[in-house]
Parts: structure tokens; sequence; C-alpha cells
């Protein structure tokens, strides 16, 4: 079973021609409809949190398989063909692609408004928003950008957020997918699904393998500033001694530092020199999370200022000087494929291949479209999946 999602794409420049982009929308609309008739709101957002769905939507309604932007496009087509029917569709999609992404908590704050939902509701639609660009940005630190966020929500109160980051050096772009139905703990595993090749290194901060990094980072701030500048102090001495600096990764251009320590060498560590050693901005940051004292690792992530730098430079502090080794494998596991028959990258599971099939054919033929449409569609399916 696939338990995360993040995909990986080519990256795609241009824009979408206006043609294709009301084609998409017109047909979005009604393939919305059936869902929303046939099976709820609620099954929609659970779908558009499974990446493979989401894809074989997305090359139905006439994008490229592998294209970055049918993530964005696909997402803009959805928010169109939804605009004016979100109250009788029971569906709400804030957000969206570069600026449009920073606006998703005042167009959540909108539909609270309309919806007149309760303030502790509406409070953790923007606070799950929020949260997921950030531990895809500070915790998954894979090497690409979040430059598309966008956040889907009923009005029962079910939730998925699908945000892209891109990674301009190696041309490619990657997509997250979180369903709220799926989460457990927004800092340990928390995304839906995942579909990618993987890429080497990534400081994964998220995985499970790094739960006595997410510990010993809390309890660092928690410890208050002097302590945790004493073994940063430590770290600086030694490391820019004995330290060599090592062109390491081609897919995200970081250098990575080989600390010796005691006579111990110790492993590759995504700091930045210039991040650690020169960094007034950190020992800011650092001394108002001392102070505030989070209870957890992840309400020291929400903690304004907060970001990857902060993240990495306690998880170094918690390697060097308490053992604590994080996860450093890439978190995407499989490509797109159901599944090969040499059981690579994994069996083909029939059942999973089936449904996806069965499904979006029953959605495109209940559809209001002339049959020449659906034929098309039908067609793009069956090589989308």
């Amino acid at each position: 079973m696939i338990h995360r999602g993040i995909a990986t794409f080519g990256l795609d420049y241009g824009t979408c021609p206006r043609w294709l982009f009301e084609r998409m929308v017109k047909l979005g609309r009604h393939i919305l409809e059936v869902i929303v008739q046939e099976y709820g709101p609620d099954e929609f957002i659970k779908r558009i949190a499974d990446p493979v769905w989401f894809q074989s939507l997305g090359t139905v309604l006439a994008f490229d398989w592998n294209a970055s932007g049918l993530t964005t496009i696909l997402t803009a087509s959805l928010k169109e063909a939804l605009r004016g029917k979100e109250q009788e569709f029971g569906l709400f999609i804030c957000g969206g692609k570069g600026k449009t992404s920073r606006k998703t908590p005042e167009e959540i704050q909108h539909w609270a408004g309309i919806l007149s939902l309760p303030e502790q509701q509406t409070n953790n639609l923007v606070y799950n928003s929020r949260m997921a660009a950030k531990v895809d940005s500070a915790l998954v630190q894979d090497g690409f950008q979040i430059y598309h966020h966008c956040l889907f929500f009923s009005r029962s109160g079910a939730w998925a957020v699908v945000q892209q980051g891109m990674n301009i050096q190696n041309q490619t772009a990657r997509r997250y997918h979180w369903y709220s139905e799926k989460i457990t703990d927004l800092v340990c595993e928390p995304h839906s699904a995942i579909v990618s090749q993987r890429l080497s290194p990534t400081l994964d901060l998220t995985s499970r393998q790094s739960a006595q990094t997410r510990k010993i980072s809390t309890e660092l701030v928690q410890g208050g500033f002097n302590c945790l500048m004493k073994d940063i102090q430590i770290i600086r001495k030694y490391s820019c001694s004995l330290s060599k600096m090592v062109s390491f990764s081609p897919a995200d251009n970081q250098r990575f530092t080989l600390l010796h320590l005691e006579n111990k060498e110790f492993r590759l560590h995504p700091v930045l020199t210039e991040d650690f050693y020169k960094s007034t901005y950190l020992e800011k940051i650092l001394s108002k999370v001392c102070q505030i004292k989070p209870a957890n690792y992840e309400q020291l992530l929400a903690q304004e200022g907060v970001g990857p730098k902060t993240m990495r430079a306690l998880a170094l502090v918690a390697e060097v000087i308490y053992g604590a080794k994080p996860s450093y494998e890439d978190p995407a596991r499989y490509s797109f494929a159901h599944g090969g028959k040499d059981s690579t990258p994994y069996p083909v599971d029939r059942k999973t291949y089936d449904s996806t099939i069965q499904f979006l054919q029953r959605v495109v033929i209940k559809s209001k479209v002339p049959w020449y449409e659906k034929n098309k569609m039908l067609s793009r399916l069956k090589v989308a999946v």
C-alpha cells in the first residue's frame, strides 16, 4: 500500500493555451458534478489527495501526463469550474500558484464567513494549510522550493492540500499531497501517498527514523539559549578547523560539511557554512524560540521565522553532540506505475489498478458531455493508467 505522496515531473515553462484551459474548465465542471452527485464532496477530497488519481484526472482533462504544469493548470481549472457553484457542490478551493498561494488563508476566511463556519474549524483549516507548507519546505529538505499551494475542503471539514515545488538546477518539479483523514501527526510522515523517483541526499525530518532528532531538537530549545549556544560553539570550533567542504548533490546543489570531533568522523550533514557559522539571524531566531519554549516539535516549527535553516541547525546539534541521526533518505518510494510484471517497483496491485480505471470511467460516462468528448477522455484514461 502506498502511504505517502510526492510526485516528480519535468519542469515546464510557458503558459497554457486559453482554448485548452477553457476546455479543462468545462469538462472539469461536468466531472465535479457527477462525483458530488454520486459520491458526495468528501469523496472528491479523498480522491484529489491521491496523486495517481489526481494525475489521471489531469490527463483525462487533456493535459500531458508527465508535465509539471498539470498540477497548476488542473487546480486552477477546477477552481474556475467551481466558481459560482461552491455552495451547491459543498466544495471549496483556496490558493494556487505563486502569489495566489499566499492568499490561501484569506480565501479560507472568506468562505468561512459565507458558510458561518465555527471559528475553531476555520482556524484549523488556516493552521493546517500553513503547516503543510512549512513541513514541505523546512522538514522535507529535498531541494525543491514550494511555489504552488492549494487547499481543498468540504463543508463537513474534510480537507486536502496539493502543493508543488521546483528544482531549477535539475529542471524537475515535485508534488506533495496531504489528506486530513490520513494524518495523525503533522510532523511525522503526514503525507497521503508517494509516487516519485528518489533523490539523494535528502534530510527528512518527518521520517519515523528522525523521531529522536525531533525530540532532542525540542529539548534543546526548551533548555535555554545559553545551553544551546554552548553546543553550537563546540561544533563551530572543531568543524571550522577540521571540516572538509564537499560538493555532494547535483540534485539540490548543497554543500555538506564533514565534521570531525574528538577523533570521530560524523556523516555529511546539510548545513551550509554561511548558515551555521556566520548567521546572526539564526541566533536571533534560536533566542526567540528558546524564550517561548515550545512544548513539542510541531509548536517549534509553527513559530514565526522558523524555517529550513533553523531546523537543519538543530538537527546538526542533535546528531553531532547527542548522536541522534536523522533520516537522509528521500521519502519518495514509487513511480506512477501501479506495479510491474517483474514486481518492479512492486507487484501489480490489480485491485487498485482496476478501481482507478473503473471510477474515472463511470464518472466520464455519466458526465453531460458529447460522446466524441467522452471517447477522447476514455482514450486518454487508458494511456494514463
